[in-house]
């Protein structure tokens, strides 16, 4: 679980996330990656949930970076990063096993599946812009996923292996280039319809990140020619 100045919603993600886990029949972990919080994030992580493993650093780097320390620093056979703000209910986790046990290396969450089940829209701004960014992706990648930005992906410890270590983004945009690199690596790729309830206290600026998302599809072409995804 990622954070950057979390402090008024992580709690109440990691209580349903520890109630949940608990319940289940298998041995989980719950790490959070703090990225150079300014307020008391870290503080309450270390004060209510002391069984979270907590990564910290400072200063801010972006939520691929967080996103990337966390799974390479995570220990399960199945790795999955989820959103601080919870948008997506952790009871889905249990969406995941079907399809593991199938042989899928990646499975990714999808708010626009005809079965999905969005709760609680996006504004209409930020969906218009997210479909934009996918139908840039498809041009400038190839990408054929429907929704690449959800922030619920799971993958497993083999793949988390090939994948993160050659990512490169910082930013928002590591979504697509983590399933670029495991497209090109020939990786077992699962889109899912997931619950989504949308929370108004999203970290994307719409103007200013959005436009470096787009900048970064380039990008990732580049770091592709120079046999960085190799």
């Amino acid at each position: 679980m990622p954070t950057y100045n979390e402090q008024a919603r992580v709690g109440d993600s990691l209580r349903k996330a520890q109630d949940y886990l608990g319940a289940q029949p298998y041995d989980s972990e719950i790490l959070v990656v703090d990225d150079g919080s300014e307020d008391g994030t870290v503080a309450l992580v270390q004060e209510s949930f002391p069984a979270v493993r907590l990564v910290t650093y400072r200063p801010n780097r972006g939520k691929g970076y967080a996103v990337k320390a966390g799974m390479l620093a995570a220990q399960g056979d199945f790795r999955a990063f989820y959103d601080a703000d919870a948008s997506t209910p952790i009871e889905e986790v249990g969406k995941l096993w079907p399809l593991f046990g199938a042989g899928a290396d990646i499975i990714i969450g999808s708010r626009s599946l005809p079965t999905s089940d969005v709760a609680v829209r996006q504004h209409r701004l930020r969906e218009t812009m997210g479909r934009a960014f996918n139908l840039i992706l498809k041009t400038v990648l190839g990408e054929t996923f429907i929704d690449t930005q959800c922030g619920f992906k799971a993958f497993t410890a083999a793949a988390t292996g090939v994948v993160f270590p050659r990512q490169r983004l910082d930013g928002f945009s590591f979504d697509a280039e983590l399933l670029y690199i495991a497209r090109k690596h020939a990786l077992r790729i699962e889109e899912i319809p997931v619950r989504w309830i949308n929370s108004p206290h999203s970290r994307v600026k719409i103007l200013t990140h959005s436009t470096q998302m787009f900048l970064d599809l380039f990008q990732i072409r580049r770091h592709d020619r120079r046999g960085e995804y190799d």
